[in-house]
């Protein structure tokens, strides 16, 4: 019997026009301390991204949730936050900011596949 993991997640939000307050989920971000695991997982559906704000710079929007996904993997070229341990990495990408790249609020959760968790999250709160 595979043991249940204590997880948290948020969800990332593009504000393409932060005075406006409207927002799109664009990405999950999954991690878990015990199993030592991060993910980010995003997909940018530019037409969507557009109907809110049709001069925003998608490629700068990519570019920032790679630098994003390079720091959760704690990749050798994602900077000196992707140095820190998983909960400060995490604790980092989900702080509050006014910035066109949100997070949610952290949410918890129980599973025992932290790869189909992440997978279903962004199937069912992403695309």
């Amino acid at each position: 019997m595979q043991d249940n993991h204590l997880y948290e997640y948020a969800v990332i939000r593009v504000v393409p026009r932060v005075e406006r307050e409207e927002f799109l989920n664009i990405g999950i971000i999954l991690f878990c301390k015990k199993a030592k695991f991060i993910k980010v997982l995003f997909h940018l559906d530019q037409a969507r991204i557009q109907a809110l704000s049709n001069d925003f710079d998608i490629e700068q929007l990519e570019c920032n949730l790679t630098s994003l996904e390079k720091i959760a993997k704690g990749a050798k070229d994602g900077g000196p936050i992707a140095e820190f341990d998983i909960p400060e990495r995490f604790r980092w990408l989900t702080a509050i900011r006014s910035s066109a790249i949100q997070t949610s609020r952290p949410h918890p959760g129980l599973c025992q596949d932290l790869e189909k968790t992440i997978n279903r999250l962004f199937e069912e709160l992403v695309l």
